[in-house]
């Protein structure tokens, strides 16, 4: 492990401080800052304590838990591990015999502008329906089901489904590849597949199925015995006879009432995979208890949701994000939400803005890759800016992700947030389950570009390499000292790669983030600085450099070797940038520009097109030193477009650094 130095870096001084109305310090469920204080110090008195009382008033238990943390098997820690509940209850039964049961539980708005409004009672049938065709199928506790659907009602009726009777579900994001589908099949073992013939986005039908079909094919996937297809549109797809079943098919004859099954608190609720720095994804194992406590939690503490609320988070469901903040956090906390299947900027980019007015969105959370492309439709064309639609109903932002720019965040406050609202710049992680470091909307004193303070409960901290803490003011790594409920229990099937990702020996036991950070001299808020691994944020979304490189070195008729860096992206955060040898002379011109798309099309089949790499440069070698190793921080100082200042006595051939400066 080791830190970059623009992990470490130092940070502008930001001056601008923005205070939180005393109204909304009045009415909020964490009052001020003295609240905020109050929290974090029962914490630091009695941890245990704390979180166990949290549990008792924010969770449904079968049986009540009598054992709150088990840290006897560090870092496999285990938390209310003798309870037994069950999420999808805490989602949808508890809210039976309330006023919440007649709520509208989901407004969902298709590419079109189509809506769909279903009831907290509506959705418990449709999930208790589907519960029954799950078991119908043969599926019981302890399977996994992988998930690879479009942003609909029925992406979240399945996973509440799979939970409802005790299956773990893998979600995948409907952007990945059949391969990297292929992959995740086989590691999870799952043994059906929930998807849809087509999603829609952006006006067009994109195919799913087919995609499952490819995955299916390619061998290792014996275990998959059943394939539930939802038919979004009316095209037609392909059905295996004996394997395939329409959602129509598999729903027929079922009943809508179906048990929730009570799993222990340790039971898995689902594996979701992420990048690494390694080329294998990690599949991401979360237990039912701890994640469904903190998703509850962080809605009340972080939102501050009303009963009037209403909460669209734009996350897709293949995501982290999607799973605490559409599947699972707003539905326990019995708030309406929104679901939209679309893109932002179709028909126009003022689609989020004219939703928002529309349904009278009250908290908005979307990513800073989302905002920044929204700024710069709205600077080139008056009719999608904000100003256009009515956002008064709006009272506070949230920003998910990767870090946001003090500029973007400026303009988001002022122009979608009227100046009123605050944004809560939540840092978290598909490994912590919900948020960890952010502001809280009636207590924290707001700075742009800073996530703030850790949430109570939460002892974030920065430590150098051998891990003692470093003064505030100096950047560092940071780190999580103690367990808290919502975090990753192991990496599935591989217990060592867990150990050594996230609990690294030189670290003392604190959880790794993986992420340089640096406290302000002045109030102790944390900024997030950037990866300290080879693993990219782009567009908010983690892509891990070898697993992008092995994608490209596997297009064996063409490619001999590849490295992959990140560079900095006005619009993604993070750009990917390829550096190639090819198993032939190096291109140029017009070939280069073939080849560089030819290489573009194969990362997005083998993984998806978010991980196709934006600039693409060939050399007829990469910059080595004498012994062989890659000197990646020549590539990352070219990517860009920084002129060469270290040392390169070492390098076996320096004048490659002018070819791998060629753009094609």
């Amino acid at each position: 492990m080791s830190t970059s130095s623009s992990a470490i870096e130092s940070v502008l001084v930001e001056n601008r401080v923005f205070h939180p109305a005393e109204a909304a310090v009045k009415a909020a469920r964490i009052s001020g800052m003295e609240s905020y204080n109050a929290l974090c110090a029962a914490a630091e008195k009695d941890f245990t304590g704390f979180w166990a009382q949290l549990a008792r008033d924010h969770v449904v238990w079968d049986k009540p838990f009598s054992k709150t943390l088990d840290e006897s098997n560090a870092p496999f820690f285990k938390w209310f591990e003798d309870g037994e509940l069950n999420a999808s209850a805490n989602c949808l039964d508890k809210h039976m015999g309330t006023p919440v049961e007649h709520k509208t539980a989901i407004i969902f708005e298709a590419d079109d502008g189509a809506v769909t409004r279903v009831t907290f009672k509506e959705l418990l049938a449709k999930v208790s329906q589907f519960a029954n065709a799950l078991k119908a199928q043969g599926i019981q506790k302890g399977d996994r089901v992988l998930i690879y659907m479009p942003m609909t009602i029925e992406g979240v009726v399945a996973m509440q489904a799979c939970a409802r009777i005790g299956a773990t579900h893998s979600v995948v994001f409907g952007g990945f590849s059949a391969k990297a589908l292929q992959d995740r099949i086989v590691d999870v073992g799952a043994v059906a597949v929930v998807t849809s013939n087509y999603q829609m986005r952006g006006g067009k039908e994109l195919p799913l199925k087919s995609i499952v079909d490819e995955a299916l094919s390619m061998g290792g996937c014996e275990s998959i015995k059943s394939v539930l297809v939802f038919q979004r549109t009316p095209t037609a797809c392909a059905m295996v006879a004996g394997r395939d079943k329409t959602f129509e098919e598999a729903l027929a004859g079922q009943s809508t009432e179906c048990p929730a099954v009570p799993v222990g608190a340790e039971h898995p609720l689902f594996i979701l995979y992420t990048s690494g720095s390694t080329g294998k994804p990690k599949g991401v194992q979360h237990a039912t208890g701890g994640y469904l406590l903190w998703a509850k939690l962080t809605m009340d503490w972080t939102f501050d949701v009303q009963p009037s609320d209403v909460f669209w988070c734009t996350a897709d469901i293949g995501w982290i994000t999607g799973h605490s903040y559409v599947a699972y956090g707003p539905l326990a906390a019995g708030v309406t939400q929104m679901v939209f299947e679309g893109v932002p900027t179709y028909p126009n980019a003022g689609r989020f803005w004219q939703r928002i007015e529309r349904h009278k969105t009250t908290i908005f959370y979307t990513a800073p890759t989302a905002i920044r492309s929204l700024i710069k439709a709205a600077e080139s064309d008056d009719k999608v800016h904000p100003k256009q639609s009515d956002l008064s109903s709006l009272r506070i932002l949230g920003s998910v992700g990767e870090p946001i720019n003090p500029e973007a965040w400026m303009w988001y406050h002022k122009h979608v947030g009227g100046e009123r609202c605050p944004i809560v710049d939540t840092f978290w992680q598909t490994e912590t389950g919900g948020h960890m470091i952010t502001p809280l909307p009636g207590a924290t004193p707001l700075v742009p570009g800073s996530c703030t303070l850790p949430l109570p409960g939460i002892t974030a901290a920065i430590v150098d390499e051998a891990g003692h803490d470093m003064p505030n003011g100096a950047g560092g790594i940071l780190v999580v000292k103690r367990p808290w409920p919502s975090m990753i229990r192991t990496i599935w099937g591989d217990p060592e790669r867990f150990k050594k990702s996230y609990f690294p020996e030189e670290l003392k036991g604190y959880y790794l983030a993986g992420d340089g950070a640096v406290r302000s001299a002045d109030r102790g808020y944390f900024r997030i600085t950037g990866r300290i691994d080879d693993v990219l944020n782009v567009s908010g979304h983690r892509m891990g450099t070898m697993e992008i490189e092995s994608a490209l070195v596997s297009k064996t008729d063409l490619v001999a070797e590849a490295a992959v860096v990140g560079r900095p992206d006005d619009l993604t955060g993070e750009a990917i940038c390829a550096f190639v040898v090819l198993k032939r002379s190096r291109p140029t011109g017009d070939e280069a520009k073939a080849i560089a798309k030819e290489l573009r099309d194969w990362v997005a089949k083998e993984i998806g097109p978010i991980a196709k790499p934006k600039d693409i440069r060939f050399g007829e070698n990469l910059p080595k030193t004498r012994s062989g190793k890659i000197m990646r921080r020549l590539l990352r100082s070219i990517a860009k477009g920084e002129a060469i200042t270290q040392d390169t006595s070492t390098l076996e051939n320096p004048a490659i650094l002018d070819q791998l400066g060629e753009k094609y």
